[in-house]
């Protein structure tokens, strides 16, 4: 008898489980199991974990989709051609309803991908053109890089002015050098972001740039780093992504500030700090978006509040004293909104006020100036889309060449 209720009692819980999830369709409305959908991510790196670049996204797309529960495949060592529109095409075929790629030049091949397999969200670091294409499964993300560059700054200006405290300059007033990848907006702004930064703390600052021309060439970015030593910079940073440059710093003993990671292991004697986008906050917002059904925005600019700029723990063996709590306050204040990386009072272009500026935002094949950007006092940057475009040339600030 006793079994007989439990048996009664069982068979009552699945008409009444049955039941429920016929009135939820009936209205409309996802049961549990369909409320969220299943996802399964690509990511698509231009180089491998050698690179400090793609190691930064590599790690950050590990930790998103670990997190979630969600299956993943990573391809590593993708080119900015054909290879790429390729890659994502096999991802495609491996089940991946969301793929993602890193890199500035695989843009076209991934919005091809897009317009072929329109099931698919895809979705591209550091693009420039899913605001002007409109496709609803293509989107462009970026982070306000430039804040983690300009806080960067402030640690190599202090650094600068212990130096000259202390009678350890190589010239008459503070110099600073930087390995650029290319002359593209995305470099140009990072540079001259730092350089505010420095210059926010060390005044007299100026800095030279050499460009290398590729993102990953470990000897022409060593040997570009060597060559701004020579020509008397006082401390380096970079935009490439390579162990050239930090390592050049170090058997020189040159102050170095990184990018997209500490270099301290291999360089305890002269790393200071390095700023870096977390990308994980914006591969987590992709997830969720397609698991709950919801649209992903075009162009998507992470910010400090979200955790999408960082900066890493300070070397103290290098840094100038004093370093980390200047670093909170300018942070606090960045947040807060009363200090703005591109404050047009800071900057002149030729001995002439910076008042004015068309920037390029919808990048179409004439490069043409589109967007006033300078308002309220300052130059607005990543916020008509989330790729930089700030590209004007400071004064202060010398480029050694320019064919890139």
């Amino acid at each position: 008898m006793k079994l007989s209720k439990k048996i009664a009692a069982v068979v009552l819980a699945l008409v009444l489980a049955v039941a429920g999830a016929f009135v939820a369709c009936s209205k409309g409305e996802k049961t549990p199991e369909e409320e969220t959908a299943k996802v399964k991510v690509g990511y698509i790196f231009l180089h491998d974990e050698n690179s400090t670049y793609d190691l930064n996204f590599i790690n950050a797309a590990k930790e998103a989709s670990e997190a979630a529960g969600v299956e993943y495949v990573l391809k590593t060592n993708i080119p900015e051609g054909n290879e790429c529109y390729e890659a994502a095409a096999d991802l495609v075929d491996q089940g991946c309803n969301i793929v993602c790629a890193d890199s500035f030049g695989h843009e076209d091949y991934l919005i091809k991908a897009a317009k072929e397999f329109t099931d698919v969200q895809f979705c591209h670091a550091t693009g420039t053109k899913a605001h002007t294409e409109g496709l609803s499964n293509y989107h462009n993300a970026f982070a306000s890089i430039y804040e983690g560059r300009y806080l960067a700054g402030v640690a190599a200006g202090m650094k600068l002015n212990e130096l000259k405290e202390a009678g350890k300059l190589k010239g008459s007033v503070p110099k600073m050098g930087y390995v650029g990848a290319y002359t593209y907006a995305e470099v140009i702004s990072g540079y001259t972001s730092f350089y505010l930064g420095a210059k926010s703390v060390c005044a007299d600052v100026i800095m030279d740039v050499k460009f290398t021309g590729s993102w990953y060439d470990e000897t022409a970015e060593k040997e570009a780093a060597q060559a701004l030593i020579d020509c008397g910079a006082d401390l380096n940073s970079q935009h490439a992504d390579s162990m050239g440059a930090p390592t050049a710093c170090e058997n020189a003993g040159i102050p170095d500030v990184s990018y997209n990671g500490s270099t301290v292991d291999a360089c305890p004697n002269t790393f200071i700090v390095s700023s870096r986008i977390n990308w994980a906050p914006y591969f987590t917002y992709v997830i969720e978006s397609v698991q709950k059904g919801e649209a992903i925005k075009a162009d998507w600019t992470g910010t400090i509040a979200t955790g999408s700029v960082e900066l890493t723990e300070v070397n103290e063996k290098a840094a100038a004293a004093g370093t980390q709590a200047k670093l909170d306050e300018v942070k606090a204040a960045i947040e807060a909104g009363t200090v703005h990386v591109f404050d047009t009072a800071n900057i002149t272009v030729d001995g002439k006020p910076f008042d004015s500026y068309m920037a390029d935002v919808d990048t179409d094949p004439a490069y043409e100036k589109d967007t006033e950007a300078i308002k309220d006092g300052y130059f607005h940057e990543s916020e008509y889309r989330s790729a930089p475009y700030f590209d004007a040339n400071i004064d202060g600030i010398t480029l050694l060449n320019t064919a890139f």
